[in-house]
């Protein structure tokens, strides 16, 4: 039968919550592993990275993945003789476990992508065989043939010669096992992979009249013969998915009639129609069963508790699995409530989201402008209110986005680990500050400029043990990472206590490089950022690692482009630490608006530290000079700070489109402090205008050369407000030379409301 367009969509969609579980299965399992090799005798990491391993297993069945499966179960293996005791962990067992991590993921990426590589197949083979010489099983030069059990088709030739001791399952499944989204028939199959059914037979007594059928309710029960030379636990965990929604019973090959009795007793009750139908199926499938006596069928219960006198131990492993499905698995009701309380949602809707309350923050702000025109006072309560669960909207539907920076930086212990043993170091990775949440689409852009940042640090930063114990430091080294918030923003560093920077070395080569001239003076803090010019490097040999100057200034350029800032700072002997500073959102702020020449300008609420009048030394500053300059410092209350003139800085004093410069001496100005880490300078503005939910929209290409623009916003009125930057503001206020500098001015472009507001309609 064909498969209708609703199927075909309902199992793509299955499929793809497959791999998406299964890439966090990959991480999870990834994480379990390094953490084993520090503490190796850690059973519940132990267990947990089985878990894992066996997750991918499960549901890889369920979808007919038939190499994930097999070769996962060699890793399942290796990680159950761990469990056991049998083995304990070393380096061996741990590379070997982590490369199967990754074989696993290269056997998923080719169920996303519907390709099929040889050489993945060749690789899974060899590695198979390397984990089960690693258990004590076949070893590892075995001819291929040893490992055939890896695929499909050695399982179909085995099932045309049935072997394997007797197993008999019996399962019923609950009613609402369909609607919890289980599939009995993959069960079935998944457990046709263990061995050789037998017999299979499918009980539908229970199956309602059509009249009362509910497509929804499961009514199914199976009576199975099992051939299979797997444990007890390996079948039983087979169904660990399906826990709470079956009742299951796996007798081993050697039970006698007194354990059928139990069983039957248990499955009929006092039905002795029902028992004679089930004691029929047993006996045509094989079973041991003799019959019993009207005296000791008379109480069910007494022959269940007869018999389970004489049931041999219980399996130790088929008990922790089933702990395991417990732990991961609630009762049924309490699954739906953990289940109500996560939702996966497309990231575009998410956008188109977000996008919508933007336009609606700029709608609310018009109304506002009307109900402040109308004069009303029942308008602007009602506008007030409306603007607070705006307000409210917006912060809830960002915070949809945000997601803990850990996730992040978790994904760099194997990276420190596996480059640590290749350059032979020792190195311990240190994470904090993992719970501090950032926007999921800046999390996702920022792994490439962390794992540069990274991968310097181990290889140029960090010391081999021999170098860092002749100068007396411990032998281990360390490596950062640490997130935390300040003042609207979000700080990633990255440090390390290796040799630091060599100040003397990177200059001869910027010398060289011809970046430098001969005999210039800079500070520490420039020549830091020579690191991050085009293809610099003080590199003497290229290596797969690093050294090939192609990072640091691509690292720049990506933190530069999330509006963000990165500084180094380093001592030698000591180590280096690499600052990254990003805004928490780019999507929209809470601003502060003020007017400067007949222009609106946005500074991010969060870096305003206070507004005072214009202090009058900067008054008569610019009212002494005939061309008054551009920043200056100040006294606030004994502290010397620097300040910026916005009149000045985007205006010659001529362009027709800001005003006259002297507007700057008409009426009342004011300061506003502005802190950005701990740099703080002022901002000299005409007008403050309060509070102002932004939405930040980009500009338009004719503005790219203006410097210290992060974007534009609409405001309620239908005018173009302009988003500053204050890294550039900063570096503008606080650069060698600044006082005689000026900025690009407006004078080359046409009107700036018009030309911005062109820029967001295209």
């Amino acid at each position: 039968m064909a498969m209708d367009e609703d199927d075909a969509e309902i199992i793509a969609a299955a499929r793809a919550g497959f791999l998406d579980e299964a890439a966090d299965m990959l991480q999870q399992f990834e994480q379990a592993l390094l953490v084993m090799e520090s503490t190796p005798d850690d059973a519940e990491n132990l267990n947990a990275a089985f878990r894992a391993a066996h997750t991918i297993k499960g549901t890889a069945g369920l979808f007919g993945c038939d190499a994930v499966v097999d070769f996962t179960h060699e890793v399942e293996g290796l990680m159950e003789a761990l469990r056991s005791g049998q083995l304990a962990v070393n380096e061996s067992i741990s590379a070997a476990l982590l490369e199967g991590r990754d074989q696993m993921g290269a056997l998923i990426d080719e169920v996303r992508t519907g390709a099929s590589d040889p050489g993945v197949r060749e690789r899974s083979l060899q590695l198979g065989m390397r984990l089960r010489a690693l258990r004590g099983g076949e070893p590892a030069g075995a001819e291929p043939a040893a490992v055939a059990a890896l695929g499909a088709t050695v399982r179909a030739a085995a099932a045309d010669k049935p072997a394997g001791a007797a197993w008999h399952v019996s399962l019923r499944f609950g009613n609402d096992a369909l609607r919890n989204g289980l599939d009995p028939l993959a069960f079935l199959r998944y457990l046709g992979t263990l061995g050789t059914l037998e017999h299979c037979h499918t009980l539908s007594d229970a199956v309602p009249p059509l009249e009362r059928l509910d497509a929804e309710n499961c009514h199914l029960g199976f009576e199975i013969r099992l051939l299979s030379e797997r444990s007890q636990s390996d079948i039983e965990q087979v169904f660990e998915f399906a826990l709470e929604d079956c009742a299951l019973a796996v007798l081993p090959p050697e039970s006698g009639a007194d354990r059928y009795q139990a069983l039957l007793a248990e499955r009929c009750g006092d039905d002795e129609d029902a028992r004679a139908d089930l004691a029929g199926i047993w006996l045509h499938q094989g079973v041991p069963l003799k019959a019993a006596p009207p005296a000791e069928v008379v109480n069910a219960t007494a022959i269940a508790a007869k018999a389970a006198d004489h049931l041999p131990a219980p399996d130790m492993a088929s008990t922790e699995a089933r702990q395991a499905s417990t732990d991961r698995r609630s009762p049924t009701a309490g699954r739906r409530a953990d289940e109500s309380r996560f939702i996966k949602v497309r990231a575009d809707k998410l956008d188109h989201l977000i996008d919508l309350i933007g336009e609606l923050v700029i709608a609310g702000s018009g109304a506002q402008m009307v109900a402040n025109a109308e004069g009303s006072s029942s308008f602007l309560e009602a506008t007030q209110r409306v603007s607070e669960l705006v307000q409210a909207t917006r912060d809830g539907a960002l915070a949809l986005r945000m997601v803990p920076v850990g996730e992040t930086f978790n994904r760099f212990t194997r990276v420190v680990r596996d480059i640590s043993k290749q350059l032979g170091k020792d190195i311990e990775l240190v994470v904090t500050g993992g719970d501090t949440e950032l926007d999921k689409s800046m999390v996702e852009l920022i792994g490439d400029p962390l794992m540069h940042l990274v991968r310097n640090s181990l290889d140029h930063g960090i010391e081999t043990p021999e170098e860092r114990a002749a100068a007396g430091k411990p032998r281990t080294g360390r490596l950062g990472l640490n997130a935390y918030h300040e003042a609207g923003s979000i700080v990633l560093e990255v440090s390390d206590n290796g040799r630091g920077l060599g100040r003397e070395r990177i200059v001869r080569k910027a010398i060289e490089r011809g970046l430098l001239a001969e005999g210039t003076a800079l500070t520490d803090p420039e020549v830091w950022q020579l690191i991050f010019a085009p293809g610099f490097s003080t590199a003497d040999a290229v290596t797969d690692i690093s050294g090939r100057g192609v990072g640091m200034d691509v690292v720049r350029r990506n933190i530069e482009a999330l509006r963000g800032q990165i500084s180094l700072a380093s001592t030698a002997g000591q180590g280096t630490t690499t600052q990254i500073r990003l805004p928490l959102t780019l999507a929209m702020i809470d601003g502060f608006l003020t007017l400067v020449n007949g222009v609106h300008y946005v500074l991010p609420l969060a870096v305003v530290s206070e507004c005072i009048d214009v202090p009058r030394e900067i008054r008569e500053r610019s009212g002494r000079a005939e061309s008054p300059p551009v920043c200056g410092t100040f006294d606030l209350r004994g502290e010397v700070l620097p300040y910026l003139d916005l009149a000045l800085f985007y205006s010659s004093g001529r362009s027709p489109v800001l005003g006259s410069a002297d507007s700057r001496n008409s009426g009342r100005r004011s300061l506003v402090v502005v802190r950005q880490g701990p740099v703080r300078i002022g901002l000299v503005v005409d007008r403050l205008l309060g509070e102002h939910q932004t939405v930040i929209k980009p500009l338009a290409s004719i503005f790219k050369p203006l410097e210290a623009l992060a974007g534009s916003t609409i405001l309620g009125s239908g005018d173009v407000a302009l988003v500053l930057d204050m890294q550039g503001l900063m570096a503008a206020a606080t650069r060698p030379g600044a006082t005689t500098a000026r900025a690009k001015t407006l004078t080359s472009v046409s009107l700036p409301g018009s030309a911005v507001a062109a820029g967001q309609r295209s």
